[in-house]
């Protein structure tokens, strides 16, 4: 069983950055699809970045929402098992709990992914960015 760990949330000022990792663990980590979602009160959790499983034809292809394309990169070390999104230039309207999410070889495209379509979940870390 796939099991997600996140660490690395917490409070920052406005143009600050944070870097969130995830640790993966139960089953092999390059064909696991991977992604952090984020979820603000009052709205539904939405993908903000993804990277495709290690191995096959899409190795490594990433999405980004619009919103923080330019500010966040998504990356993985097949060999750590592990997931990173660095976030810089942090805004307001970036305050949510992230989580991270694996699905077995999901294919990553130009759109964005749905929630639904991962089946494993780590437990959330909060990001609170001050003005």
């Amino acid at each position: 069983q796939v099991r997600l760990v996140e660490s690395g949330g917490g409070l920052v000022q406005a143009g600050g950055s944070l870097r969130l990792s995830c640790e993966f663990s139960g089953r092999p980590f390059n064909m696991y699809t991977v992604a952090w979602f984020r979820q603000a009160p009052g709205k539904e959790r939405e993908c903000v970045a993804g990277i495709s499983a290690g191995i096959g034809p899409t190795a490594g292809a990433t999405f980004y929402e619009n919103s923080v394309k330019g500010r966040f990169t998504i990356s993985r070390d097949n060999a750590k098992s592990t997931l990173w999104l660095q976030m810089n230039s942090l805004k307001s309207e970036d305050t949510a709990v992230y989580y991270c999410a694996a699905a077995p070889f999901l294919p990553i495209t130009a759109a964005q992914p749905r929630a639904t379509d991962f089946p494993s979940w780590g437990q959330g870390t909060q990001i609170s960015v001050s003005i």
